[in-house]
């Protein structure tokens, strides 16, 4: 949520952001989100003048009450009385007017966007994205490399058919050195966390629809979420939400920052709308594993912090040999909530195209605005916002998919790199 100071100040400011993120409607004014917010804060000014005005009255009314009945001025006193309770009851109808303006107003805030960082290039969709840099070298086979849903079925890796049997499409088994696999790269990227100093935490999988609203999933991607209704839980689309809740309403100290926190949880996402070749195998599931890392930063620190933790999200990368390249997202394809994001795609042999593995954002003080995640410079002083920033380090599933396009042989036996076995305690799948 953006500050409502800036729409107030700066109105045009904030119509260009959602008009570079594609998200101001056309029509007349009463369609436009600033246009309303405007309004909606100046009515709700208005009903708090009137409504301190009123406590005013009554209190001055109050305390003549006992001077006027001492002095033997009943009437004068009985007038005041009839008056103060007039004035309860305008009260209590005022601040009724006040919590209704100000929930639609909060409301309202919540569908405003916020504003991309000026270093990020404007643009309408992917096509627009700036690609920063490319690591690694792509492999040169002298045969056809075979794609990663082959090689998991030649080497019994995942079982997509039984997944789908059970739950649906999306929802595939890991199996045997599948499943090893999984579990020893989860391990040596909470391994490579702990060693850039992030704390672990292991966070629940359900959140409420505060914590969701917190991080902005709510509104915004209410579509892609899963539900359930009965409880009113949302299974987690990612470990940001559950791990920056945790501070959800906190007033931290300045020596508590930076906070670095990370979680390998499973991810689960609707994904609504994605059909075709890109969905085949791993490359986009309902469930799937992820690490997530969670920055907490001041102000002044968070842009710095942004690019540590893109290297600490790229550090996986470099251990596994795997060729990738970084890109700067535009405005029309970074997403609702953040003010900047690097994407880190994978090059999968297999399949000839880039996979994106990891998101990382800075979102300044979005999130901590509607999560109220603030801390204090001194013990006396006022509380400021904390800038939030995540991002995956990494997202299992199209690793692996690359891991076995990229070290496939001719056979379809796959030699894993060195860093990895001791964790697998294999070597090789075939």
């Amino acid at each position: 949520m953006i500050d409502i100071e800036l729409i107030r100040s700066e109105p045009e400011r904030v119509r260009e952001a959602m008009r570079a993120k594609g998200l101001l409607p056309g029509g007349d004014a009463q369609e436009d989100p600033v246009a309303c917010a405007r309004r909606l804060d100046k009515e709700r000014r208005e009903r708090i003048t009137r409504l301190q005005e009123a406590q005013e009255e009554r209190n001055d009314r109050s305390g003549k009450i006992g001077e006027l009945m001492r002095a033997g001025e009943e009437e004068k006193a009985q007038e005041h009385i009839a008056r103060t309770k007039e004035l309860k009851q305008q009260i209590g109808s005022l601040e009724d007017e006040v919590d209704d303006a100000d929930d639609t107003l909060q409301r309202l805030l919540l569908d405003i966007p916020n504003l991309p960082h000026p270093s990020v290039p404007v643009g309408a969709s992917e096509d627009d994205n700036a690609v920063e840099e490319e690591t690694g070298e792509k492999p040169n086979f002298a045969f056809d490399p075979r794609p990663h849903w082959a090689l998991a079925e030649q080497h019994d890796l995942v079982d997509f058919e039984r997944g789908s049997k059970v739950t649906g499409a999306g929802f595939p088994f890991y199996t045997g050195r599948g499943a090893r696999l999984q579990r020893a790269l989860v391990q040596l990227f909470l391994d490579e966390a702990a060693e850039a100093g992030y704390r672990e935490m292991q966070p629940p999988l359900f959140v409420n629809e505060d914590s969701a609203r917190g991080t902005g999933q709510l509104p915004d991607k209410e579509d892609l979420m899963y539900e359930i209704g009965r409880d009113a839980l949302f299974p987690i689309p990612t470990a940001e939400v559950p791990v920056t809740n945790f501070f959800r309403g906190d007033i931290l100290a300045a020596g508590d920052l930076p906070v670095k926190r990370c979680a390998h949880t499973p991810c689960f996402r609707r994904e609504a709308g994605s059909y075709g070749k890109d969905v085949r195998g791993l490359n986009r599931l309902h469930q799937f594993d992820k690490v997530e890392l969670v920055w907490l930063t001041r102000p002044d620190e968070s842009y710095r912090a942004l690019e540590q933790l893109r290297t600490d999200a790229e550090r996986p990368l470099d251990l596994l040999g795997l060729p990738y390249r970084r890109l700067l997202m535009c405005t029309g394809d970074m997403g609702f909530a953040q003010a900047k994001k690097y994407d880190l795609e994978v090059w999968s042999a297999g399949q000839e195209r880039w996979l994106e593995v990891s998101s990382v954002s800075n979102f300044e003080s979005f999130q901590a605005r509607r999560a109220r995640i603030r801390y204090r410079e001194e013990p006396e002083a006022d509380p400021q916002l904390v800038h939030t920033l995540n991002g995956s380090a990494l997202a299992l599933p199209r690793v692996i998919a690359a891991l076995l396009e990229h070290y496939q042989t001719e056979d379809g036996t796959v030699e894993l790199p060195d860093v990895l076995s001791d964790y697998t305690g294999f070597e090789r799948i075939g």
